[in-house]
């Protein structure tokens, strides 16, 4: 479907993500602000146990997940360790080893990079870097919402980190 859809009717969307975990692990939360023209929406979800590493993919694959059609993205993190995965092949080479390491020890978070993977498959996808605290209002804004998901009511499970944690 992406594939043949030219690329100049790409709609161009702004995400900011950031997770946040109280331990790690420990209770977490996430916030995606999306952008779009003049439409913004904020999506925030807490859990209750889970690692940082997870909240700050399952931001990105919320914002992603919540664009109806394919589109340009440019998402802005301050997780080295997201943007790299994606921006640098991590993933898609772990994915194509049968989500091994170099080092010949199983890849973290499977679930999520084979989630993200796909959906940067549907999207045109851009993953950029910035340094969290800093001052950037966004970025500012997604860890406060998700510092209070993680202390919230009401919290999700975290449902495959979970079942690896009493393994």
């Amino acid at each position: 479907m992406f594939a043949s859809m030219p690329t100049e009717t790409l709609k161009e969307v702004t995400v900011y993500t950031d997770g946040a975990c109280q331990g790690n692990p420990g209770r977490g939360g996430f916030c995606a602000v999306l952008q779009f023209g003049d439409k913004r929406r904020e999506i925030v979800k807490g859990y209750r146990l889970t690692t940082n590493n997870r909240m700050e993919m399952r931001a990105a694959i919320a914002g992603l997940e919540a664009l109806r059609y394919p589109c340009r993205v440019t998402i802005w993190t301050d997780s080295k360790y997201l943007a790299d995965g994606i921006e640098q092949g991590w993933a898609k080479r772990w994915r194509s080893k049968g989500w091994v390491v170099k080092s010949g020890e199983r890849a973290a978070n499977v679930d999520l990079w084979a989630q993200l993977l796909a959906l940067c498959e549907t999207h045109e996808v851009r993953f950029r870097w910035l340094k969290g605290h800093a001052g950037h209002e966004e970025n500012e804004l997604c860890d406060r919402l998700s510092v209070e998901a993680a202390a919230g009511e009401h919290l999700e499970v975290d449902e495959a980190y979970e079942a690896l944690a009493k393994q």
